[in-house]
């Protein structure tokens, strides 16, 4: 599993942040879509709650980044929603994104590498852990407290953690070769 975070990781920062110019994340290509920012913001802000809050119980690392990243007054729930909320996009700095996003990824790696096997099939109280430690009420967000419902430990790393980023990774990329950025 670190090999597959470790992939998802690079194939996000070599593939497409660092070939997109920081001053074009926020574009949506061809009129619409999803720009990097959200991809980005969407799925760090998953893979930090995935691990920070629904399995480790602590608050996610957003809370930290939320006013460098122009958020503060954004609700707790901004970026979590696959649809482009530009209301938020548009405020977050994309060299605070970076920081927030090497912050998740070096956090979820550090704990990953010290997790031993036996803890992946913990279930976890998913729901209570959402709306304590990230202040994620099941109001709001009944969607997302539903599919994280009654999972194992092993099914937040593949799934929120790395299946996820794979798929926003590769809408990245698309929105990278679209912005006319491809290295093909």
């Amino acid at each position: 599993m670190l090999n597959d975070l470790a992939g998802v990781r690079a194939k996000l920062t070599d593939g497409v942040l660092g070939r997109v110019p920081a001053d074009r994340w926020h574009e949506q290509s061809d009129g619409g879509g999803s720009s990097i920012t959200h991809l980005v913001l969407h799925l760090t802000r998953h893979q930090d709650l995935a691990v920070n809050s629904a399995v480790r119980d602590q608050s996610p690392l957003f809370v930290a980044h939320r006013s460098a990243l122009g958020l503060a007054n954004m609700p707790m729930w901004a970026g979590l929603g696959e649809r482009e909320d530009t209301d938020v996009t548009t405020k977050v700095s994309p060299e605070a994104l970076g920081t927030y996003l090497d912050e998740v990824f070096d956090s979820t790696a550090v704990w990953l590498d010290a997790l031993g096997s036996m803890v992946l099939d913990t279930v976890v109280d998913t729901s209570r852990r959402l709306r304590d430690r990230a202040a994620l009420p099941p109001a709001q967000l009944d969607w997302l407290h539903r599919m994280w419902a009654d999972k194992p430990v092993w099914w937040f790393l593949q799934w929120p953690v790395i299946g996820h980023g794979h798929t926003h990774v590769g809408e990245a990329t698309g929105v990278r070769n679209r912005l006319g950025f491809s290295p093909f």
